[in-house]
């Protein structure tokens, strides 16, 4: 039996990449997994599915303020790591174990979340990073959302920096740069749909898998 894989896709807010990761995962056969993994972290866990929203892709800004500092004692030592104080550190190592156990038991296809960083390990993975541009973005954010063109501005702006704080926090690397990935792609460049047939290709080519 093929051994099985990863493909871990960082993405900018309004460039397809989510769209883009679905179309991956059904063309490879594999399961894709997005805000899905807030559902199965909530599961695994015992702990609120709210927890895990509010803390989604957000680094964490230690134990004083926002959630933190706000006592649960009916959770349990393990998920806390050692305290019972909530807090993002905690939720994302929850979120990594639940990556880990997917990636182990099977091929999927991760959006986001440190899921390059998490499985770096993993022997065999292809970590993708999608980017659009400007005026790209804010009209598809217009599409999809029916906002004014300064709302999606405003969303970008904050999406962007949310992301690039939680993935350099957690990994110690930088979200979006070139040396971060195994490829970085423009999807205005292509469209997405053509977008797709690419990272397809690098993908089967990169991990030996087959058409």
């Amino acid at each position: 039996m093929e051994e099985r894989f990863v493909v871990n896709i960082g993405r900018q807010l309004g460039s397809g990449g989510h769209e883009i990761g679905e179309k991956l995962a059904r063309r490879l056969g594999i399961d894709f997994y997005d805000k899905e993994l807030i559902n199965l972290a909530s599961e695994e866990s015992g702990l609120c599915r709210e927890f895990f929203e509010k803390a989604d892709e957000k680094a964490s800004r230690g134990l004083g303020g926002g959630l933190f500092g706000i006592r649960f004692p009916f959770i349990s030592e393990s998920a806390m790591v050692g305290t019972n104080c909530l807090s993002n550190d905690s939720l994302f190592k929850v979120q990594s174990d639940v990556i880990r156990k997917l990636a182990a038991e099977k091929s999927c296809l991760f959006v986001g979340r440190c899921a390059d960083y998490i499985l770096r390990d993993h022997p065999r993975c292809a970590n993708v990073f999608i980017s659009a541009s400007h005026d790209d973005r804010v009209a598809r954010l217009c599409r999809l959302h029916h906002i004014s063109e300064q709302a999606a501005e405003e969303m970008m702006v904050k999406a962007d920096k949310k992301r690039s704080e939680y993935y350099n926090y957690y990994s110690y690397k930088t979200w979006g740069a070139a040396s971060t990935y195994h490829l970085c792609i423009n999807s205005s460049s292509l469209g997405v749909e053509r977008t797709t047939d690419f990272i397809e290709s690098f993908i089967r080519q990169k991990l030996g898998l087959g058409e």
